[in-house]
């Protein structure tokens, strides 16, 4: 189970990584346009499709795997509490994600974002250290 959570992890993290590089200025622009974000934008726009990377790599490997379903749960509750807030304080909501996860409205998004702060809490729960 831990596995395969690991894996889904892994594809929306490379997905979204990818989705956002590939449209660079439209992401930095959309995070720029962010109420919540836009003192923070030029780090964001780095700082985060790297952050989604570290944590693919980090779940491949046995020994990174179970720091790195802390990241993956630590980074989804980021992103959730940010859509909450952004719902709520924010009148204007700009959506910086990318591909198919940009055609998702906010509470779709919301459930989707909670779906996997839950894997992650499962597969952290489920971790069993690799035997040597």
């Amino acid at each position: 189970m831990t596995d395969t959570i690991s894996c889904l992890f892994i594809l929306l993290f490379i997905y979204a990584a990818i989705s956002k590089l590939l449209a660079g200025n439209t992401f930095k622009e959309q995070v720029g346009q962010s109420p919540l974000l836009t003192s923070y934008s030029s780090i964001i726009v780095i700082l985060i499709p790297f952050i989604e990377i570290f944590l693919s790599i980090l779940l491949i490997k046995t020994k990174t795997r179970l720091a790195a379903l802390y990241g993956s749960f630590g980074l989804m509750v980021l992103f959730t509490l940010y859509i909450i807030a952004i719902t709520k304080l924010s009148d204007y909501i700009p959506c910086s994600c990318g591909g198919i996860l940009e055609s998702m409205n906010w509470n779709q998004h919301l459930v989707f974002n909670c779906i996997f702060v839950v894997l992650a809490i499962i597969a952290i729960l489920l971790y069993k250290p690799a035997k040597l």
